[in-house]
């Protein structure tokens, strides 16, 4: 049991607007991991867990919120372990669902509750439930590059919405969507294409069976990054393996290091590279 972590939650019906505000409350309890529909947030990113509403099934769906899988809840406790976490905050629709998603990753007891109408009006719970209902947007508590698709389904709204605690207070960042970090007020930026090119030829060069990168194509469709690659490949390896393994390294890296969602990646192996034998 992970007893060295404070446990919090965060209580609300569903469409309510818990994941909206859930930044808020842990800035507020100085809290930096959130727990919500089966991912983990570490401040600016994701770092572990999938989405429940990824789940091809209610069923599954359900299963993925609460960690009944073995599988998923290993990875979560491993992030624990790595990340060196010392307080979290987990989101549920009831005391009865936070205190089984704290007890299946074998947290301790939850220290405090903090429910949807303590910090949001009715009128603002009403109008939540309105755009989850009406136009089908589900908030994500967790920062992003720029507006995308973090998750096959999700739309996202630009519009931010800039509110302060008051005097002498940070002020915070909401949107209907998503929240963002400090620096997307303060302009736009760009990643070049040549970034999705170099950390794909930074991957390769980790890969002893990719010998080279002949040909990258990059094409940014607005909702993520499709990419097409050819390679030559070391003799005598398993070719589908190795682009197998090549293709999920330079997804995860892409997607970890950008915030980018990489829609399609196709590599093909357009020769085969023979290692010359070194003189004995």
């Amino acid at each position: 049991m992970f007893k060295n972590i404070e446990v919090y939650a965060f209580v609300g019906p569903s469409g309510t607007g818990k994941s909206y505000r859930a930044q808020m409350v842990a800035a507020e309890k100085n809290i930096h991991f959130i727990i919500d529909d089966g991912l983990l947030v570490h401040d600016n990113s994701v770092i572990a867990g999938e989405s429940a509403k990824k789940a091809a099934t209610k069923i599954e769906t359900v299963k993925k919120a609460l960690f009944l899988h073995e599988e998923e809840n290993k990875i979560m406790q491993k992030a624990f372990k790595e990340y060196k976490v010392d307080k979290i905050l987990i989101l549920g629709t009831s005391d009865g669902m936070v205190e089984k998603i704290a007890e299946n990753l074998k947290l301790s007891k939850i220290k405090e509750t903090i429910y949807i109408n303590n910090v949001a009006t009715e009128e603002e719970m009403k109008t939540a439930r309105r755009i989850r209902e009406v136009e089908g947007k589900h908030v994500i508590p967790v920062p992003t590059f720029e507006i995308k698709k973090d998750f096959s389904g999700y739309l996202l709204d630009p519009l931010q919405i800039f509110k302060s605690k008051g005097r002498g207070e940070k002020p915070y960042i909401s949107e209907k969507s998503i929240i963002r970090p400090t620096f997307s007020y303060m302009g736009n930026f760009t990643i070049s294409d040549a970034v999705f090119r170099q950390i794909a030829e930074y991957q390769a060069e980790k890969m002893h069976e990719i010998y080279k990168i002949l040909k990258t194509r990059v094409q940014n469709d607005g909702e993520g990054i499709n990419m097409y690659m050819e390679v030559s490949v070391l003799y005598g390896v398993n070719i589908y393996e190795a682009l197998k393994e090549f293709k999920l390294r330079i997804i995860k890296e892409i997607e970890n290091l950008t915030a980018m969602n990489v829609i399609e990646l196709n590599i093909i192996a357009k020769s085969i590279y023979i290692e010359k034998e070194k003189n004995k």
